[in-house]
């Protein structure tokens, strides 16, 4: 028996016919635009002692306030917002994640998603399904990483961005027990913010953090707010060169699903290369289902086509390229949203 195109099409709210459904998919980049406008603006910091009307957050922010409000009131109907009567506007949970001083904060990633250079990558993803190429090289002529070293305000929005993301995962993945090491590595930890923040949260952890020379030089700030500088070693280099030994946990955080198969077997080889017998390798990253249910990760995974070489992988995919680095893929922590902890050994 065949399937019917009824029969593969996924449940939609009742009355509601396909063009009406699909309509708000073919927007959601401008849901997008919006709330990176709210976050760039800081208004969730400025509702965050409760309601004000439009006119004084546009004066407090430096925007115009009718164009403020034909945003706000699109946010509001997406559910990060609430409008109230007399064009008032207060923030809902949704809404709080773009503080600057809430715990997670995703104002960075906010900021990056709608910020120019990066919506110039995805207008390329037609062109990358066609060649294979990073969205972002074709549209700035170099690869990202490459890019942010001549670019300093669009490196800054990355790094909140990553300050961002590294802000989720260690509030989904907070229960793990990193007391139970006595020095923790961060391969190609970037500004240091997941580091800092394993740090801060066990006091007799002590830290090594790898990044490129140019890209650490921004973690002192970093480190400093989190009181966490005495107790963490910055080194300047590249993961494709050497890892720093004597750690008992290697942690890479958004870093393989950069990398094509064979350069992520070179980072994970040469961390098996340095680390103890006895140490831990943590990866930070989405994992894809196997099977065909909806999941983040594959828009994340989309992200990845349009920035680098790398992808998003399934749970096999991550034990192969473990194994074939001399590492063993021992569980995975799932959390509540779309980022995983995978744990390996090494393989003796």
């Amino acid at each position: 028996m065949t399937d019917t195109a009824s029969e593969l099409d996924p449940p939609a709210p009742a009355g509601v016919p396909p063009e009406a459904a699909l309509m708000p998919l073919l927007m959601g980049g401008f849901v997008t635009q919006a709330i990176s406008v709210v976050a760039r603006f800081g208004v969730a910091d400025v509702l965050a002692g409760g309601p004000r009307p439009v006119e004084d957050i546009a004066a407090e922010v430096g925007a115009k306030t009718l164009g403020l409000y034909r945003v706000l009131r699109v946010v509001a109907d997406f559910g990060v917002l609430t409008e109230l009567p007399g064009r008032r506007f207060a923030l809902t949970a949704q809404g709080e994640l773009l503080r600057s001083d809430h715990s997670p904060s995703l104002r960075g990633l906010a900021t990056h998603f709608g910020s120019h250079f990066h919506r110039a990558a995805w207008s390329h993803l037609y062109e990358s399904v066609v060649s294979g190429r990073p969205g972002f090289d074709l549209a700035h002529g170099e690869p990202q990483f490459d890019y942010y070293r001549t670019h300093p305000e669009e490196a800054a929005i990355f790094d909140g961005a990553m300050t961002s993301v590294a802000s989720t995962i260690y509030a989904t993945l907070e229960a793990y027990d990193f007391g139970r090491f006595g020095k923790v590595a961060d391969i190609g930890g970037g500004n240091g913010a997941y580091l800092a923040g394993i740090l801060a949260k066990n006091p007799g952890l002590h830290g090594i953090l790898l990044d490129l020379p140019d890209v650490v030089e921004r973690s002192g700030s970093v480190l400093q707010g989190a009181g966490v500088a005495d107790r963490c070693e910055v080194i300047g280099g590249s993961f494709f060169d050497r890892v720093p030994g004597g750690a008992d946990a290697y942690v890479l955080t958004a870093v393989i699903h950069d990398w094509d198969d064979e350069r992520s077997v070179d980072i994970l080889r040469n961390v098996r290369a340095a680390m103890p017998e006895h140490a831990t390798v943590l990866l930070g990253e989405p994992v894809v289902p196997d099977g065909p249910e909806p999941s983040v990760a594959k828009l994340l995974d989309l992200e990845t086509l349009v920035g680098t070489t790398g992808r998003q992988r399934t749970e096999s995919e991550f034990r192969d390229l473990l194994d074939r680095s001399g590492l063993r893929l021992t569980r995975i922590i799932h959390s509540a949203g779309p980022d995983s902890l995978v744990e390996a050994v090494a393989r003796r």
